[in-house]
């Protein structure tokens, strides 16, 4: 993994307190220091990943009016199919140069949160795609908690302090395609430099390269994920929880050389979000006289709503 500590997640759950406390201390320094992390031993089985990436595959390879069926206008692209060039990066007005997908949350109880998600769309054509789909969101879901548990005991938490904020939080798998760059892109580019919205990111391998991350010297690293390993970024929820102890790193997908215009490049990102009620007031504990309080009060809910309007998505 170029230019990203990495660190291993069955150290965490070893149940040995020496190897749980020296992955919290490394997982912590890295998300103060870059603001990505490469983990391993991280429950996506390598038959379940080759998997998905195939059924994913084969979703976007359906026509386009196939997929357009599975594009509904009314749910703010958090379900279902969201067509090329719909989304942009804040701040921009060209769009970038991909379309994806939206698996949601699950709620299969009582729980009355339910009411604030739409239902998830299903695709017909390819019914593997959408249990491909659900498997991974679940596992991943499973993921962040671990990896939400360390970042609390990081930042001198209890343990389970993001446990009851994250169940049945309003998390999104997003498979995406950036498809073949067809004619001269202008400033267009497959995924405009950008902070994600959330909590945390977990990023698995994608199918070829062009992720950058923007370092604190200003310059553009590129990352190449492993096949055995998520790339698990801070998200700005959790910038603004810890008042930017944590940082978002900014990162963007860059287009191909030229003479690599006709491939395609696939990526698979769960964006860990809380229920919208969690709270993103700055922690007591991360508020000094060094570091000051940055933000107004807010909801996770009215934060989302905000962000979303502003890349194009509501």
């Amino acid at each position: 993994m170029q230019n990203i500590p990495s660190v291993d997640l069955a150290d965490f759950l070893s149940g040995n307190p020496q190897q749980k406390a020296a992955f919290v201390q490394a997982l912590g320094k890295a998300y103060e220091e870059v603001g990505f992390v490469a983990v391993r031993n991280h429950g996506l089985t390598e038959s379940i990943s080759n998997n998905l990436y195939a059924q994913v595959k084969r979703f976007f390879d359906l026509p386009v009016e196939t997929k357009l069926k599975y594009e509904e206008s009314g749910n703010a692209g958090q379900r279902g199919y969201i067509s090329f060039g719909r989304e942009h990066a804040k701040g921009m007005t060209a769009g970038d140069l991909k379309e994806f997908w939206h698996f949601g949350q699950m709620v299969e109880d009582d729980d009355p949160i339910k009411a604030e998600y739409p239902d998830n769309i299903f695709c017909e054509e390819v019914p593997e795609f959408n249990e491909a789909g659900l498997q991974a969101y679940k596992i991943l879901e499973g993921t962040g908690r671990e990896m939400l548990r360390a970042i609390a005991l990081f930042l001198g938490l209890d343990e389970h302090f993001f446990d009851a904020k994250i169940h049945h939080g309003n998390s999104i798998l997003r498979p995406i395609h950036y498809g073949p760059i067809l004619h001269d892109p202008g400033d267009a580019v497959r995924a405009g430099a950008h902070e994600d919205i959330n909590l945390i990111t977990l990023l698995m391998g994608a199918s070829a390269d062009g992720l950058q991350i923007l370092n604190k010297q200003g310059e553009w690293i590129a990352v190449t994920a492993l096949p055995d390993h998520l790339v698990v970024n801070v998200g700005d929820m959790l910038q603004r929880l810890t008042n930017n102890r944590l940082r978002s790193t900014t990162h963007r997908v860059v287009n191909p050389p030229r003479e690599q215009w006709g491939s395609s490049r696939y990526s698979i990102p769960f964006f860990l979000h809380p229920r919208s009620e969690m709270r993103l007031d700055c922690l007591p504990e991360c508020i000094t006289d060094d570091r000051p309080l940055a933000y107004a009060p807010i909801s996770a809910g009215e934060y989302l709503d905000e962000r979303l309007r502003e890349i194009g998505l509501k």
